[in-house]
């Protein structure tokens, strides 16, 4: 019995205090937490002069557009390497890479960053260069790229 009154009297006292005990305390709602969630503000990014990362690098623009005219990535002729040349239906098709051991197909009118494919023969490949490294040449001229015959 004494032990009743003790604990009674524990409780009424911190209640009367404002001392809230686990059994005491309000369940939080829905309600109540949906307020407290829209007081937060959004958050910002403030760049001070540097690039914004969460902006879409391509502008929406598509990739393709920005490396590639005509099929044929915007490679250099002194760049490519001649790999090997394939006759197919009586026409000639070159196989080239630009250094980084990608390989491309590449037919007779194929343009470049600075110039045109001219001509394929069963042994070499004539390019017919018109810029110089986006400069236009007065006189335009033909770089020869071969296979030797030691190497087919």
């Amino acid at each position: 019995m004494k032990r009743i009154r003790i604990i009674l009297f524990f409780t009424c006292f911190s209640l009367v205090l404002g001392v809230s005990s686990p059994f005491f305390q309000e369940k939080e709602t829905q309600e109540t937490i949906a307020p407290q969630i829209q007081k937060e503000s959004s958050p910002t990014y403030n760049p001070a002069g540097r690039r914004d990362p969460f902006r879409n690098l391509l502008g929406g623009r598509d990739a393709q557009t920005l490396t590639y005219v005509d099929g044929v990535p915007q490679i250099y002729i002194d760049d490519v390497i001649l790999i090997g040349i394939v006759k197919a239906r009586g026409k000639f098709t070159a196989i080239i890479n630009d250094g980084q051991d990608f390989p491309y197909y590449i037919k007779e009118g194929e343009k470049f960053a600075d110039g045109f494919v001219r001509l394929i023969e069963e042994s070499r490949v004539i390019f017919r260069k018109t810029h110089e490294r986006g400069i236009p040449l007065l006189k335009p001229k033909d770089v020869i790229k071969e296979i030797y015959p030691q190497e087919q």
